[in-house]
C-alpha cells in the first residue's frame, strides 16, 4: 500500500518539475515567404542568417529590433507587489524559418553541482533534492554525465591536451580563411564574436545529434536560469543593459543559438544515421564538423579551410566521442 500511495506523489513532482518544453517548434515563419529575412533590414546585420552573432548588436534595443522576447506570467512594472515573470519565449525569425526557445523558472546548474559536491563527500542523502524536485534529471543521469565529460576537459582520462566542445569552437574560429569578411568588425575576433558563436552551436548539435533535443534544451535551460535568472523575469539593471558581453545581449544571443544549434543537430542526425551504436570514427567526425562549418559559412557569410580525418583534433575528439558513448572510459597512464 505505501508503494501505491508513492506514485501518485511521485507524479505530482515530475508534473511540477522543469521538463523540456515540447511545445517549443521550429518552422515557417508566420506570414513569411521561404526568401524573407529579418535580418537584412539592419545595417550592421544584414551579412547574417540563421545564427547570431552578439558582437554585431550595439543595444538592447538593436537586438530586440531582430527578435522577439514574450515574458509571461506577470507584467514588468515597478509596484514590487506585482507578480513576477515566470516565463519568457524567445523567437527569431531569419530566411523563412523561425525558432522558439522557452525558459522558465526552476531547477538550475547550481542544484546540480551541489549535488555533485554532496556525492563525493559521501552524503548521498542530499541528492533526494534532485529526485523529488526533478525526475527527469535523475531518470537521465547517466547521459548528463556522458554530458558533462564531453563538455570539460578530462585529462586524467584522455590524457593531456584532452578536448572538449570548446575547443572544437576555437578549432573552427581558426579555420575561417576569409578574414577580411569575417572581421570587419573588431568586436567578432573577441571571445564573445565568432567563438561564443560556435561554442553554443557545437555543444547544443553535438547533444542532440548524440542524445535528443529535449536533453539539449535541458542542459541549456539549466545553465541560463543559474547564471541568468533575470532572462526569465525581464528586470534588468541599467548596468546588466549596458553590458554588452554579459547583460542580456549576450545571453539572449545565446538562447537564440542554442536553438539553432538543436536544428542543426536534428539534421545530422538523420543525415547519419547517429544512433547510441554509432562508431565516432574520425571520418565520421570529420564530415559533421564540416557540415557544421558549411552551416556557419551560410549563416555568416565567410569561408573556411575543411577539417580532415587525420587532423589532430578530429582524432582525439573522435576518440573521446566513441569512448564515452559507448561507457568506454578508462585512465591514460
Amino acid at each position: 500500500m505505501k508503494t501505491l500511495r508513492f506514485f501518485p506523489l511521485l507524479y505530482l513532482f515530475i508534473i511540477a518539475c522543469d521538463q523540456p518544453d515540447f511545445n517549443k517548434h521550429a518552422g515557417a515563419c508566420p506570414a513569411a515567404s521561404g526568401a524573407s529575412d529579418d535580418t537584412t533590414g539592419a545595417p550592421t546585420y544584414k551579412t547574417v542568417r540563421g545564427a547570431l552573432l552578439g558582437t554585431r548588436f550595439t543595444s538592447f534595443e538593436a537586438l530586440k529590433s531582430v527578435i522577439r522576447i514574450e515574458y509571461g506570467n506577470g507584467a514588468i512594472t515597478s509596484d514590487s507587489t506585482a507578480p513576477e515573470n515566470t516565463i519568457v519565449r524567445v523567437r527569431h525569425c531569419s530566411s523563412g524559418r523561425e525558432v522558439i526557445s522557452i525558459l522558465e523558472k526552476g531547477i538550475h546548474e547550481g542544484n546540480f553541482l551541489k549535488a555533485f559536491n554532496a556525492k563525493r563527500s559521501g552524503e548521498h542523502w542530499k541528492n533526494l533534492y534532485l529526485l523529488f524536485r526533478c525526475p527527469y534529471a535523475v531518470m537521465n543521469r547517466d547521459k548528463l554525465d556522458k554530458i558533462h565529460t564531453l563538455s570539460r576537459w578530462k585529462p586524467e582520462w584522455f590524457g593531456e591536451g584532452d578536448l572538449a566542445f570548446f575547443d572544437l569552437a576555437k578549432s573552427s574560429v581558426a579555420r575561417i580563411n576569409t578574414p577580411d569578411l569575417a572581421f570587419k568588425n573588431p568586436r567578432d575576433s573577441t571571445e564573445k564574436g565568432y567563438l561564443n558563436s560556435f561554442n553554443h552551436i557545437t555543444a547544443q548539435a553535438f547533444i542532440t545529434t548524440c542524445f535528443s533535443e529535449e536533453l539539449a534544451d535541458f542542459v541549456a535551460d539549466t545553465h541560463e536560469r543559474y547564471r541568468h535568472p533575470e532572462l526569465i523575469t525581464g528586470k534588468f539593471t541599467k548596468e546588466q543593459i549596458a553590458d554588452l558581453a554579459e547583460g542580456p545581449v549576450d545571453n539572449y544571443v545565446d538562447i537564440v543559438n542554442n536553438e539553432w544549434g538543436q536544428e542543426l543537430g536534428k539534421q545530422l542526425k538523420k543525415k547519419y544515421n547517429i544512433n547510441d551504436e554509432t562508431n565516432w570514427t574520425p571520418e565520421l567526425l570529420a564530415n559533421y564538423l564540416n557540415d557544421l562549418l558549411s552551416y556557419y559559412s551560410w549563416a555568416f557569410q565567410i569561408g573556411f579551410e575543411p577539417y580532415d580525418p587525420e587532423d589532430e583534433e578530429v582524432l582525439r575528439f573522435s576518440g573521446k566521442l566513441d569512448a564515452v558513448m559507448k561507457g568506454r572510459l578508462y585512465i591514460q597512464r
